[in-house]
């Protein structure tokens, strides 16, 4: 096993156990005054959720087109991350528009991550 596939397994694996720690469970909207927002990005953060998972079983199984791209996918996964921490937290303010807005780059991001998660070795 060489050095590389080594790093990968390990990797792979550990960001595989971290995911499962992080991924969305149920919610309760009735708690909240802005249950409409709250929605919203609970339902983005699960798109993240799947966008990890596609990424895994695609990093795991070894068909990942470069490198590159697994850094490419990677740095979206992590700046949806990112921003759904922003969104959550926008939702708790009730800015709407902010939510709306703050959706729509997870969903780019956690769209690219899912393509490139499927573009195949050649």
């Amino acid at each position: 096993m060489t050095n590389r596939m080594m790093i990968t397994l390990v990797g792979g694996f550990a960001v595989s156990l971290w995911s499962m720690a992080a991924q969305a469970g149920p919610i309760d909207t009735s708690r909240h005054t802005h249950p409409e927002n709250v929605q919203l990005v609970h339902e983005a953060e699960h798109s993240v959720d799947h966008a990890w998972e596609v990424y895994h079983r695609a990093a795991l199984g070894g068909t990942v087109a470069s490198p590159d791209l697994q850094a490419q996918i990677e740095q979206h996964l992590h700046e949806a991350r990112t921003l759904v921490t922003q969104a959550q937290e926008a939702a708790d303010r009730g800015d709407a528009g902010a939510v709306k807005r703050l959706v729509g780059q997870i969903s780019l991001h956690t769209e690219q991550a899912i393509a490139g998660s499927k573009e195949q070795k050649r």
